[in-house]
C-alpha cells in the first residue's frame, strides 16, 4: 500500500470516528460523558492532527490538537 492512500485511509478513519461520537451524541445513543463517546473523539482528533501536519496546516493542527486535549481531558473525568 502506498503512502498516499494509507494517509487518506488514516484520515477517513479519524474523520469517522469523530462524526460517529458527535451523531451519536445528536440521537442520544451517547452520553457525551461517557468514556467511549471521549475516546472516539479523541482519538479520532488525535489521528486528524498528525496528517494535518504533513503539509502543516496551522489552523486543522490547533483545532484537531485542542480537540485531542479536551477530549482526553473529558476522558480523565469520565474514568473517575
Amino acid at each position: 500500500m502506498n503512502i498516499v492512500l494509507a494517509r487518506q485511509m488514516a484520515s477517513f478513519a479519524g474523520a469517522l470516528m469523530i462524526l460517529v461520537a458527535y451523531a451519536g451524541h445528536q440521537m442520544k445513543w451517547m452520553d457525551e460523558r461517557r468514556a467511549a463517546y471521549n475516546v472516539l473523539n479523541a482519538v479520532g482528533s488525535a489521528i486528524l492532527a498528525y496528517i494535518a501536519f504533513h503539509p502543516f496546516q496551522i489552523g486543522f493542527v490547533v483545532l484537531e490538537i485542542t480537540w485531542a486535549l479536551i477530549s482526553v481531558y473529558a476522558l480523565t473525568k469520565a474514568l473517575k
